[in-house]
Protein backbone atom coordinates (compact mmCIF):
# COMPACT_ATOMS: atom_id res chain seq x y z
CA UNK A 1 0.00 0.00 0.00
CA UNK A 2 2.99 2.31 0.80
CA UNK A 3 4.47 1.62 -2.30
CA UNK A 4 1.44 2.27 -4.41
CA UNK A 5 1.19 5.46 -2.66
CA UNK A 6 5.19 6.22 -3.40
CA UNK A 7 4.45 5.03 -7.03
CA UNK A 8 1.54 7.37 -7.10
CA UNK A 9 3.26 10.48 -5.47
CA UNK A 10 6.08 9.84 -8.16
CA UNK A 11 3.95 10.11 -10.83
CA UNK A 12 1.69 13.45 -10.11
CA UNK A 13 5.41 14.66 -9.33
CA UNK A 14 6.11 13.87 -12.56
CA UNK A 15 3.23 14.58 -14.36
CA UNK A 16 1.40 18.22 -13.42
CA UNK A 17 -1.60 17.63 -15.06
CA UNK A 18 -2.36 14.66 -13.75
CA UNK A 19 -2.61 16.65 -10.42
CA UNK A 20 -5.31 18.90 -12.23
CA UNK A 21 -7.25 16.16 -13.40
CA UNK A 22 -7.43 14.18 -9.91
CA UNK A 23 -8.27 17.65 -8.82
CA UNK A 24 -11.65 17.60 -11.12
CA UNK A 25 -15.12 16.47 -9.42
CA UNK A 26 -15.97 13.27 -9.57
CA UNK A 27 -19.14 13.54 -11.68
CA UNK A 28 -17.24 14.94 -14.29
CA UNK A 29 -14.14 12.51 -13.64
CA UNK A 30 -17.34 9.63 -14.12
CA UNK A 31 -18.37 11.47 -17.62
CA UNK A 32 -15.05 11.42 -19.13
CA UNK A 33 -14.38 7.85 -18.10
CA UNK A 34 -18.06 7.06 -19.62
CA UNK A 35 -16.80 9.42 -23.31
CA UNK A 36 -13.37 7.11 -23.30
CA UNK A 37 -14.77 4.06 -22.87
CA UNK A 38 -17.64 4.93 -25.81
CA UNK A 39 -15.14 6.21 -27.61
CA UNK A 40 -13.11 2.70 -27.72
CA UNK A 41 -15.97 0.70 -28.41
CA UNK A 42 -17.02 2.72 -31.19
CA UNK A 43 -13.72 2.42 -32.75
CA UNK A 44 -13.41 -1.04 -32.13
CA UNK A 45 -17.04 -1.67 -34.07
CA UNK A 46 -16.02 0.18 -36.75
CA UNK A 47 -12.61 -1.45 -37.27
CA UNK A 48 -14.76 -4.99 -36.99
CA UNK A 49 -17.16 -3.50 -39.90
CA UNK A 50 -16.68 -5.06 -43.01
CA UNK A 51 -15.21 -3.45 -46.00
CA UNK A 52 -18.14 -2.06 -48.53
CA UNK A 53 -17.76 -1.88 -52.58
CA UNK A 54 -19.95 -1.01 -54.77
CA UNK A 55 -21.79 -3.80 -57.04
CA UNK A 56 -23.67 -2.22 -59.50
CA UNK A 57 -24.77 1.69 -60.15
CA UNK A 58 -26.90 4.03 -61.85
CA UNK A 59 -29.46 0.97 -61.61
CA UNK A 60 -32.69 1.10 -63.28
CA UNK A 61 -35.81 1.08 -60.59
CA UNK A 62 -37.13 -2.46 -62.05
CA UNK A 63 -33.49 -3.42 -61.86
CA UNK A 64 -32.86 -1.96 -58.31
CA UNK A 65 -36.13 -3.87 -57.02
CA UNK A 66 -35.33 -7.09 -58.16
CA UNK A 67 -31.37 -7.01 -57.32
CA UNK A 68 -32.68 -6.55 -53.87
CA UNK A 69 -34.49 -8.65 -54.10
CA UNK A 70 -32.12 -11.15 -54.47
CA UNK A 71 -29.84 -10.39 -52.23
CA UNK A 72 -32.34 -10.76 -49.55
CA UNK A 73 -32.43 -14.24 -50.58
CA UNK A 74 -29.14 -14.83 -50.97
CA UNK A 75 -28.18 -13.31 -47.25
CA UNK A 76 -26.14 -10.63 -48.59
CA UNK A 77 -25.73 -7.59 -46.75
CA UNK A 78 -26.59 -4.49 -49.03
CA UNK A 79 -26.63 -0.53 -48.61
CA UNK A 80 -27.02 2.26 -50.56
CA UNK A 81 -24.01 4.79 -50.81
CA UNK A 82 -24.79 8.36 -49.82
CA UNK A 83 -26.17 9.90 -52.85
CA UNK A 84 -28.32 6.61 -53.67
CA UNK A 85 -27.35 6.04 -57.10
CA UNK A 86 -25.24 2.65 -55.76
CA UNK A 87 -25.37 -0.14 -54.55
CA UNK A 88 -23.05 -1.41 -51.96
CA UNK A 89 -22.00 -4.76 -50.51
CA UNK A 90 -19.38 -6.01 -48.62
CA UNK A 91 -16.03 -6.61 -50.49
CA UNK A 92 -15.13 -9.67 -49.95
CA UNK A 93 -19.05 -10.87 -51.21
CA UNK A 94 -19.03 -8.66 -54.41
CA UNK A 95 -17.50 -10.94 -57.13
CA UNK A 96 -19.77 -14.15 -55.66
CA UNK A 97 -22.83 -11.31 -55.73
CA UNK A 98 -22.22 -10.43 -59.12
CA UNK A 99 -21.67 -14.33 -60.68
CA UNK A 100 -25.36 -15.30 -58.45
CA UNK A 101 -26.84 -12.49 -60.32
CA UNK A 102 -25.87 -12.50 -63.77
CA UNK A 103 -27.42 -16.55 -63.79
CA UNK A 104 -30.52 -14.90 -62.95
CA UNK A 105 -29.87 -12.83 -65.54
CA UNK A 106 -29.43 -9.45 -63.78
CA UNK A 107 -29.68 -6.54 -64.54
CA UNK A 108 -31.56 -6.32 -67.18
CA UNK A 109 -30.32 -2.56 -68.04
CA UNK A 110 -33.87 -1.91 -68.50
CA UNK A 111 -34.65 -3.82 -71.34
CA UNK A 112 -35.64 -7.17 -72.71
CA UNK A 113 -33.52 -8.82 -75.23
CA UNK A 114 -34.07 -12.15 -76.91
CA UNK A 115 -33.61 -14.03 -73.16
CA UNK A 116 -37.24 -13.75 -73.81
CA UNK A 117 -37.11 -16.51 -76.10
CA UNK A 118 -35.49 -18.86 -73.55
CA UNK A 119 -38.60 -19.10 -71.75
CA UNK A 120 -41.35 -19.77 -74.20
CA UNK A 121 -44.78 -21.14 -72.97
CA UNK A 122 -45.61 -24.86 -73.85
CA UNK A 123 -49.15 -24.20 -76.35
CA UNK A 124 -47.90 -20.39 -77.02
CA UNK A 125 -49.99 -19.16 -80.11
CA UNK A 126 -48.04 -17.57 -82.95
CA UNK A 127 -48.92 -14.09 -82.02
CA UNK A 128 -47.81 -14.51 -79.00
CA UNK A 129 -44.40 -16.27 -80.54
CA UNK A 130 -44.11 -13.06 -82.76
CA UNK A 131 -44.84 -10.28 -80.07
CA UNK A 132 -41.72 -12.48 -77.98
CA UNK A 133 -39.61 -12.36 -80.79
CA UNK A 134 -40.14 -7.89 -81.55
CA UNK A 135 -39.86 -7.80 -78.10
CA UNK A 136 -36.47 -8.97 -77.92
CA UNK A 137 -34.96 -7.90 -81.08
CA UNK A 138 -36.41 -4.08 -79.89
CA UNK A 139 -34.13 -4.72 -76.51
CA UNK A 140 -31.38 -5.87 -78.89
CA UNK A 141 -31.61 -2.66 -81.27
CA UNK A 142 -31.73 -0.52 -77.85
CA UNK A 143 -28.78 -2.71 -76.23
CA UNK A 144 -26.68 -2.01 -79.21
CA UNK A 145 -27.16 1.81 -79.93
CA UNK A 146 -26.73 2.27 -75.74
CA UNK A 147 -23.23 1.29 -76.57
CA UNK A 148 -22.45 4.40 -78.23
CA UNK A 149 -21.04 6.70 -75.44
CA UNK A 150 -23.34 9.75 -76.50
CA UNK A 151 -26.21 7.89 -75.87
CA UNK A 152 -27.26 7.33 -71.98
CA UNK A 153 -30.77 5.31 -72.94
CA UNK A 154 -32.68 3.99 -76.32
CA UNK A 155 -35.80 2.68 -76.97
CA UNK A 156 -36.94 1.03 -79.90
CA UNK A 157 -40.28 0.56 -81.47
CA UNK A 158 -40.90 -1.36 -84.84
CA UNK A 159 -44.46 -1.69 -86.14
CA UNK A 160 -43.89 -5.03 -88.65
CA UNK A 161 -47.27 -5.38 -90.50
CA UNK A 162 -48.83 -8.79 -91.03
CA UNK A 163 -47.27 -9.95 -94.83
CA UNK A 164 -50.01 -10.44 -97.38
CA UNK A 165 -49.49 -12.97 -100.05
CA UNK A 166 -50.74 -10.15 -102.64
CA UNK A 167 -47.70 -8.17 -103.76
CA UNK A 168 -49.61 -5.38 -103.99
CA UNK A 169 -51.13 -5.24 -100.31
CA UNK A 170 -48.20 -5.55 -98.41
CA UNK A 171 -46.83 -3.08 -96.19
CA UNK A 172 -43.13 -1.65 -95.33
CA UNK A 173 -41.89 -2.11 -91.85
CA UNK A 174 -41.07 1.03 -89.77
CA UNK A 175 -39.23 1.57 -86.83
CA UNK A 176 -39.54 4.42 -84.22
CA UNK A 177 -36.20 5.71 -82.02
CA UNK A 178 -35.91 7.33 -78.71
CA UNK A 179 -32.70 8.39 -77.55
CA UNK A 180 -31.60 9.85 -73.85
CA UNK A 181 -28.15 11.90 -74.68
CA UNK A 182 -26.15 12.09 -71.90
CA UNK A 183 -26.04 16.32 -70.64
CA UNK A 184 -23.69 18.14 -72.57
CA UNK A 185 -23.28 16.23 -75.18
CA UNK A 186 -25.01 15.95 -79.26
CA UNK A 187 -25.51 13.52 -81.62
CA UNK A 188 -24.13 14.70 -85.02
CA UNK A 189 -25.47 13.95 -88.22
CA UNK A 190 -23.12 11.15 -89.37
CA UNK A 191 -24.45 9.47 -85.97
CA UNK A 192 -27.66 9.65 -86.83
CA UNK A 193 -27.35 8.11 -90.06
CA UNK A 194 -25.55 5.28 -88.51
CA UNK A 195 -28.30 5.07 -85.43
CA UNK A 196 -30.92 4.96 -88.68
CA UNK A 197 -28.51 2.19 -90.70
CA UNK A 198 -27.98 0.33 -87.81
CA UNK A 199 -31.87 -0.40 -87.37
CA UNK A 200 -32.54 -0.55 -90.96
CA UNK A 201 -29.82 -3.63 -91.71
CA UNK A 202 -31.40 -5.38 -88.64
CA UNK A 203 -35.15 -5.14 -89.58
CA UNK A 204 -35.57 -7.58 -92.81
CA UNK A 205 -37.39 -5.28 -96.05
CA UNK A 206 -36.48 -2.16 -93.68
CA UNK A 207 -34.96 0.87 -95.00
CA UNK A 208 -33.43 3.61 -93.49
CA UNK A 209 -35.91 6.31 -94.54
CA UNK A 210 -38.75 4.78 -92.69
CA UNK A 211 -36.65 5.32 -89.33
CA UNK A 212 -37.46 8.37 -87.29
CA UNK A 213 -35.18 9.26 -84.64
CA UNK A 214 -36.15 11.65 -81.83
CA UNK A 215 -34.21 12.48 -78.59
CA UNK A 216 -35.47 13.18 -74.97
CA UNK A 217 -36.56 17.05 -76.42
CA UNK A 218 -38.70 16.24 -79.09
CA UNK A 219 -36.85 17.34 -81.52
CA UNK A 220 -36.48 15.21 -84.78
CA UNK A 221 -33.18 13.89 -85.80
CA UNK A 222 -33.80 12.41 -88.63
CA UNK A 223 -35.44 14.30 -91.95
CA UNK A 224 -38.01 12.23 -93.77
CA UNK A 225 -37.59 10.93 -97.12
CA UNK A 226 -37.39 14.43 -99.54
CA UNK A 227 -37.74 17.07 -96.59
CA UNK A 228 -35.64 18.58 -93.87
CA UNK A 229 -32.24 19.29 -94.21
CA UNK A 230 -31.45 18.25 -97.69
CA UNK A 231 -27.86 16.96 -98.29
CA UNK A 232 -26.76 15.34 -95.24
CA UNK A 233 -23.19 15.89 -93.73
CA UNK A 234 -21.39 13.33 -96.29
CA UNK A 235 -22.86 14.84 -98.98
CA UNK A 236 -21.66 18.39 -97.87
CA UNK A 237 -18.50 17.65 -96.97
CA UNK A 238 -17.71 15.86 -100.56
CA UNK A 239 -19.07 19.28 -102.81
CA UNK A 240 -17.18 20.97 -100.39
CA UNK A 241 -14.09 18.77 -100.65
CA UNK A 242 -14.97 19.02 -104.79
CA UNK A 243 -14.91 23.15 -104.53
CA UNK A 244 -11.76 23.51 -102.24
CA UNK A 245 -9.76 21.17 -104.88
CA UNK A 246 -10.73 23.26 -108.18
CA UNK A 247 -10.13 26.58 -106.62
CA UNK A 248 -6.40 24.34 -105.33
CA UNK A 249 -6.17 23.90 -108.96
CA UNK A 250 -7.18 27.40 -110.05
CA UNK A 251 -4.79 29.46 -107.84
CA UNK A 252 -1.27 26.44 -107.98
CA UNK A 253 -1.61 27.49 -112.12
CA UNK A 254 -2.59 31.14 -111.56
CA UNK A 255 -0.16 32.05 -108.75
CA UNK A 256 3.25 31.76 -110.91
CA UNK A 257 2.15 34.31 -113.61
CA UNK A 258 0.63 36.99 -111.68
CA UNK A 259 2.00 36.64 -107.95
CA UNK A 260 0.39 35.41 -104.91
CA UNK A 261 -2.21 37.27 -103.52
CA UNK A 262 -3.06 38.91 -106.75
CA UNK A 263 -6.14 36.21 -107.69
CA UNK A 264 -9.39 35.32 -105.82
CA UNK A 265 -11.17 32.00 -107.21
CA UNK A 266 -14.60 30.96 -105.90
CA UNK A 267 -16.04 27.41 -107.57
CA UNK A 268 -19.90 26.66 -107.01
CA UNK A 269 -20.44 22.64 -107.77
CA UNK A 270 -24.08 21.15 -108.48
CA UNK A 271 -23.84 17.46 -107.75
CA UNK A 272 -26.25 14.76 -108.63
CA UNK A 273 -26.68 12.65 -105.32
CA UNK A 274 -29.40 10.55 -107.14
CA UNK A 275 -29.33 6.70 -107.64
CA UNK A 276 -30.32 5.39 -111.30
CA UNK A 277 -30.30 2.32 -112.92
CA UNK A 278 -31.28 2.49 -116.48
CA UNK A 279 -32.34 -0.90 -118.39
CA UNK A 280 -32.46 -1.13 -122.34
CA UNK A 281 -32.76 -3.83 -124.97
CA UNK A 282 -32.37 -2.60 -128.59
CA UNK A 283 -33.06 -4.33 -131.60
CA UNK A 284 -31.21 -3.57 -134.95
CA UNK A 285 -32.22 -3.44 -138.42
CA UNK A 286 -32.23 -6.81 -140.90
CA UNK A 287 -28.37 -7.44 -142.01
CA UNK A 288 -28.12 -8.70 -145.50
CA UNK A 289 -27.98 -12.62 -145.81
CA UNK A 290 -24.19 -13.64 -145.50
CA UNK A 291 -23.15 -11.00 -142.95
CA UNK A 292 -25.87 -12.18 -139.88
CA UNK A 293 -25.32 -15.69 -137.89
CA UNK A 294 -27.42 -18.46 -139.69
CA UNK A 295 -29.62 -20.65 -136.85
CA UNK A 296 -31.40 -22.99 -138.66
CA UNK A 297 -31.78 -23.67 -142.54
CA UNK A 298 -34.64 -26.29 -144.00
CA UNK A 299 -34.28 -27.48 -147.37
CA UNK A 300 -37.21 -29.77 -149.32
CA UNK A 301 -37.48 -31.47 -152.75
CA UNK A 302 -39.60 -33.18 -154.23
CA UNK A 303 -39.72 -34.84 -158.21
CA UNK A 304 -42.64 -36.14 -159.77
CA UNK A 305 -42.11 -38.12 -163.20
CA UNK A 306 -45.13 -39.18 -165.54
CA UNK A 307 -48.17 -37.09 -163.94
CA UNK A 308 -49.61 -34.39 -165.69
CA UNK A 309 -50.24 -31.62 -163.21
CA UNK A 310 -53.59 -30.33 -162.02
CA UNK A 311 -54.70 -27.06 -163.99
CA UNK A 312 -57.13 -24.30 -164.24
CA UNK A 313 -59.02 -22.73 -161.31
CA UNK A 314 -59.62 -25.02 -158.35
CA UNK A 315 -63.05 -25.84 -158.04
CA UNK A 316 -65.92 -28.47 -159.42
CA UNK A 317 -64.35 -27.96 -163.19
CA UNK A 318 -60.69 -29.21 -162.76
CA UNK A 319 -62.32 -32.69 -161.48
CA UNK A 320 -63.20 -33.24 -165.13
CA UNK A 321 -60.92 -35.12 -167.77
CA UNK A 322 -57.78 -33.34 -169.15
CA UNK A 323 -58.56 -32.00 -172.44
CA UNK A 324 -56.02 -32.16 -175.31
CA UNK A 325 -52.68 -31.47 -174.75
CA UNK A 326 -51.18 -27.63 -176.30
CA UNK A 327 -47.89 -26.25 -176.46
CA UNK A 328 -46.25 -24.27 -173.81
CA UNK A 329 -45.71 -20.58 -173.75
CA UNK A 330 -41.60 -20.02 -174.89
CA UNK A 331 -41.86 -16.39 -172.66
CA UNK A 332 -43.78 -16.93 -169.50
CA UNK A 333 -44.93 -13.68 -167.91
CA UNK A 334 -42.32 -12.29 -165.44
CA UNK A 335 -43.60 -11.27 -162.06
CA UNK A 336 -44.19 -7.49 -161.48
CA UNK A 337 -42.96 -5.92 -158.78
CA UNK A 338 -45.30 -5.37 -155.47
CA UNK A 339 -47.62 -2.81 -155.01
CA UNK A 340 -47.52 0.57 -153.01
CA UNK A 341 -49.06 -0.63 -149.46
CA UNK A 342 -48.74 -4.65 -150.04
CA UNK A 343 -46.88 -5.94 -147.45
CA UNK A 344 -43.37 -7.49 -147.82
CA UNK A 345 -41.55 -10.32 -145.93
CA UNK A 346 -41.99 -9.89 -142.36
CA UNK A 347 -38.97 -8.80 -140.14
CA UNK A 348 -40.08 -11.01 -136.87
CA UNK A 349 -38.06 -12.26 -134.22
CA UNK A 350 -36.72 -15.08 -136.90
CA UNK A 351 -36.16 -13.72 -140.30
CA UNK A 352 -37.36 -16.66 -143.36
CA UNK A 353 -36.84 -17.01 -146.88
CA UNK A 354 -38.69 -19.62 -149.40
CA UNK A 355 -37.61 -20.28 -152.50
CA UNK A 356 -40.32 -22.63 -154.55
CA UNK A 357 -39.23 -23.54 -158.27
CA UNK A 358 -41.34 -25.61 -160.72
CA UNK A 359 -40.19 -27.06 -164.01
CA UNK A 360 -42.65 -28.61 -166.25
CA UNK A 361 -42.08 -31.09 -169.50
CA UNK A 362 -44.79 -31.64 -171.27
CA UNK A 363 -42.64 -34.77 -173.36
CA UNK A 364 -42.03 -36.52 -170.07
CA UNK A 365 -44.54 -34.88 -167.43
CA UNK A 366 -41.74 -34.29 -165.48
CA UNK A 367 -42.67 -32.32 -162.00
CA UNK A 368 -39.81 -30.94 -159.65
CA UNK A 369 -40.55 -28.73 -156.51
CA UNK A 370 -37.95 -27.21 -154.04
CA UNK A 371 -38.45 -25.86 -150.99
CA UNK A 372 -35.53 -23.59 -148.81
CA UNK A 373 -36.23 -22.45 -145.15
CA UNK A 374 -33.39 -20.19 -143.66
CA UNK A 375 -33.57 -18.86 -140.50
CA UNK A 376 -31.37 -15.90 -138.65
CA UNK A 377 -30.40 -15.23 -135.15
CA UNK A 378 -31.78 -11.39 -134.46
CA UNK A 379 -29.50 -8.48 -133.35
CA UNK A 380 -30.33 -7.91 -130.11
CA UNK A 381 -28.40 -5.91 -127.30
CA UNK A 382 -29.86 -5.88 -124.10
CA UNK A 383 -27.68 -3.35 -121.49
CA UNK A 384 -27.81 -2.32 -117.54
CA UNK A 385 -26.87 0.90 -116.57
CA UNK A 386 -26.01 1.94 -113.06
CA UNK A 387 -25.66 5.19 -112.95
CA UNK A 388 -23.08 6.41 -110.06
CA UNK A 389 -24.25 8.74 -106.96
CA UNK A 390 -22.28 12.17 -106.78
CA UNK A 391 -22.15 12.96 -110.32
CA UNK A 392 -21.20 16.29 -111.26
CA UNK A 393 -23.89 18.04 -113.19
CA UNK A 394 -23.11 21.76 -114.00
CA UNK A 395 -19.31 23.68 -112.67
CA UNK A 396 -19.17 27.54 -112.11
CA UNK A 397 -16.15 29.34 -111.24
CA UNK A 398 -15.68 32.98 -110.79
CA UNK A 399 -11.96 34.56 -110.74
CA UNK A 400 -10.75 37.65 -109.73
CA UNK A 401 -6.96 38.78 -110.99
CA UNK A 402 -5.37 42.17 -109.60
CA UNK A 403 -3.87 44.79 -111.80
CA UNK A 404 -0.35 44.33 -112.77
CA UNK A 405 1.91 47.34 -111.81
CA UNK A 406 4.21 48.89 -114.57
CA UNK A 407 7.64 50.16 -113.62
CA UNK A 408 6.53 53.42 -112.25
CA UNK A 409 4.32 51.72 -109.66
CA UNK A 410 0.97 52.28 -111.24
CA UNK A 411 -1.29 49.52 -111.57
CA UNK A 412 -2.55 49.01 -115.15
CA UNK A 413 -5.00 45.84 -116.53
CA UNK A 414 -3.94 43.07 -117.98
CA UNK A 415 -4.39 43.28 -121.84
CA UNK A 416 -6.78 41.00 -123.29
CA UNK A 417 -4.07 38.52 -125.20
CA UNK A 418 -3.08 37.71 -121.15
CA UNK A 419 -6.84 37.62 -120.42
CA UNK A 420 -7.36 35.19 -123.11
CA UNK A 421 -4.21 32.95 -122.03
CA UNK A 422 -5.35 32.64 -118.64
CA UNK A 423 -9.14 31.95 -119.24
CA UNK A 424 -7.78 29.10 -121.15
CA UNK A 425 -5.33 28.08 -118.27
CA UNK A 426 -8.75 28.35 -115.89
CA UNK A 427 -10.63 26.64 -117.91
CA UNK A 428 -8.41 23.21 -118.19
CA UNK A 429 -7.93 23.71 -114.31
CA UNK A 430 -11.38 22.98 -113.42
CA UNK A 431 -12.08 20.80 -116.51
CA UNK A 432 -14.16 22.96 -118.16
CA UNK A 433 -16.79 21.17 -120.08
CA UNK A 434 -19.31 22.80 -122.75
CA UNK A 435 -21.85 20.02 -122.81
CA UNK A 436 -22.14 20.02 -119.20
CA UNK A 437 -23.53 23.57 -118.70
CA UNK A 438 -20.08 25.02 -116.94
CA UNK A 439 -19.97 28.57 -116.51
CA UNK A 440 -16.49 30.63 -116.22
CA UNK A 441 -16.08 34.25 -115.50
CA UNK A 442 -12.42 35.78 -115.42
CA UNK A 443 -12.64 39.67 -114.47
CA UNK A 444 -9.35 41.80 -114.28
CA UNK A 445 -9.60 44.21 -111.67
CA UNK A 446 -7.78 46.23 -109.36
CA UNK A 447 -8.06 45.31 -105.48
CA UNK A 448 -9.15 47.59 -102.88
CA UNK A 449 -6.39 47.05 -100.49
CA UNK A 450 -7.60 49.61 -97.97
CA UNK A 451 -6.70 53.12 -96.80
CA UNK A 452 -2.73 53.68 -96.42
CA UNK A 453 -1.77 52.15 -93.22
CA UNK A 454 -1.77 54.43 -90.22
CA UNK A 455 1.62 54.97 -88.29
CA UNK A 456 1.28 53.55 -84.54
CA UNK A 457 1.23 56.66 -82.61
CA UNK A 458 -1.37 57.60 -84.47
CA UNK A 459 -3.63 54.62 -84.28
CA UNK A 460 -6.74 55.19 -82.03
CA UNK A 461 -6.42 51.92 -80.98
CA UNK A 462 -3.11 52.01 -79.78
CA UNK A 463 -3.81 55.34 -78.22
CA UNK A 464 -6.28 53.89 -76.14
CA UNK A 465 -4.60 51.02 -75.13
CA UNK A 466 -1.61 53.15 -74.08
CA UNK A 467 -3.71 55.39 -72.01
CA UNK A 468 -5.04 52.09 -70.04
CA UNK A 469 -2.06 50.81 -69.47
CA UNK A 470 -0.96 54.30 -67.97
CA UNK A 471 -3.97 54.46 -66.15
CA UNK A 472 -3.33 51.30 -64.31
CA UNK A 473 0.70 51.82 -63.75
CA UNK A 474 0.08 54.84 -61.85
CA UNK A 475 -2.80 53.60 -59.64
CA UNK A 476 -0.58 50.59 -59.01
CA UNK A 477 2.17 52.87 -57.97
CA UNK A 478 0.03 54.81 -55.69
CA UNK A 479 -1.93 51.29 -53.80
CA UNK A 480 1.88 50.43 -53.01
CA UNK A 481 2.73 53.82 -51.50
CA UNK A 482 -0.59 53.69 -49.59
CA UNK A 483 -0.17 50.29 -48.77
CA UNK A 484 3.89 50.75 -47.51
CA UNK A 485 2.68 53.83 -45.61
CA UNK A 486 -0.13 51.94 -44.06
CA UNK A 487 2.26 49.30 -43.27
CA UNK A 488 5.24 51.79 -41.43
CA UNK A 489 2.37 53.37 -39.46
CA UNK A 490 0.35 50.52 -37.49
CA UNK A 491 3.70 48.63 -37.01
CA UNK A 492 5.50 51.62 -35.29
CA UNK A 493 1.94 51.70 -33.33
CA UNK A 494 1.92 48.49 -32.47
CA UNK A 495 5.70 48.03 -31.89
CA UNK A 496 7.29 51.11 -30.74
CA UNK A 497 10.79 50.98 -31.12
CA UNK A 498 13.07 49.56 -28.24
CA UNK A 499 16.42 51.10 -26.54
CA UNK A 500 18.78 47.73 -27.09
CA UNK A 501 20.11 48.56 -23.27
CA UNK A 502 16.49 48.26 -21.86
CA UNK A 503 15.98 45.38 -23.95
CA UNK A 504 18.95 44.05 -22.62
CA UNK A 505 18.00 44.70 -19.04
CA UNK A 506 14.06 43.51 -19.26
CA UNK A 507 15.97 40.18 -21.14
CA UNK A 508 18.04 39.94 -17.68
CA UNK A 509 14.94 40.70 -15.50
CA UNK A 510 12.97 37.76 -16.88
CA UNK A 511 16.10 35.42 -16.79
CA UNK A 512 16.42 36.37 -13.14
CA UNK A 513 12.79 36.18 -12.62
CA UNK A 514 12.87 33.08 -13.93
CA UNK A 515 15.66 30.93 -12.27
CA UNK A 516 13.90 32.52 -8.43
CA UNK A 517 10.54 30.92 -9.50
CA UNK A 518 12.31 27.72 -10.64
CA UNK A 519 14.15 27.42 -7.04
CA UNK A 520 10.80 28.27 -5.36
CA UNK A 521 9.26 25.26 -7.10
CA UNK A 522 12.11 23.26 -6.45
CA UNK A 523 12.09 24.44 -2.57
CA UNK A 524 7.86 23.89 -2.39
CA UNK A 525 8.45 20.43 -3.82
CA UNK A 526 10.84 19.34 -1.65
CA UNK A 527 8.94 20.75 1.37
CA UNK A 528 5.95 18.68 -0.36
CA UNK A 529 7.95 15.27 -0.13
CA UNK A 530 9.21 16.10 3.07
CA UNK A 531 5.34 16.86 4.56
CA UNK A 532 4.33 13.99 2.82
CA UNK A 533 7.29 11.76 4.12
CA UNK A 534 6.29 13.04 7.76
CA UNK A 535 2.82 12.39 7.38
CA UNK A 536 3.54 8.83 6.24
CA UNK A 537 5.84 8.26 9.07
CA UNK A 538 2.93 9.24 11.47
CA UNK A 539 0.49 7.37 9.72
CA UNK A 540 2.37 4.19 9.37
CA UNK A 541 5.62 3.83 11.67
CA UNK A 542 6.55 0.32 10.69
CA UNK A 543 6.34 0.73 6.90
CA UNK A 544 8.80 3.98 7.17
CA UNK A 545 11.26 1.94 9.38
CA UNK A 546 11.25 -1.02 6.86
CA UNK A 547 12.23 1.53 4.57
CA UNK A 548 14.69 2.78 6.64
CA UNK A 549 15.81 -0.50 7.36
CA UNK A 550 16.37 -1.59 3.56
CA UNK A 551 18.16 1.49 2.53
CA UNK A 552 20.80 0.65 5.30
CA UNK A 553 20.93 -2.57 4.60
CA UNK A 554 22.12 -1.67 0.75
CA UNK A 555 24.54 1.04 2.59
CA UNK A 556 26.01 -1.87 4.34
CA UNK A 557 26.64 -3.75 1.69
Amino acid sequence: MNQQATLSSSLLAKFPVLEKVRALPKPVLLGAAAAVVAAIVAVAMWSSEPNYKVLFSNLDDRDGGAIVTALGTMNVPYRYNDTGTALLVPADRVYDARLQLASQGLPRGGSVGFELMDNARFGASQFAEQINYQRGLEGELARSIEAMHTVQHARVHLAMPRQSLFVRERQAPTASVLLNVYPGRSLSDAQVSAISWLVASSVPELTAENVSIVDQNGRLLSAPLGEGRGMDADQMRFVREMEQRTVERILTILNPLVGPGNVHAQASADVDFSRREETSEIYRPNQEPGQAAVRSQQTSDSTQRGVNPAQGVPGALSNQAPTNAQAPIANPPQPQPPRPGQPQQPANAQQQQQQQTGTQTPASNLNERRDATTNYEVDRTISHIKQPVGALKRLSVAVVVNYIRDKDGEPQALPPEELSKLTNLVREAMGYSETRGDSLNLVNSQFNDGPPPVPLWRDPEMITLFKTILAWLVGGVLALWLYRLLRRTVGEYLYPPVDPEQAEADRIEAAREAQETARAKEVDRYQDNLERARTMASKDPRAVAMVLRTWMSKDEK
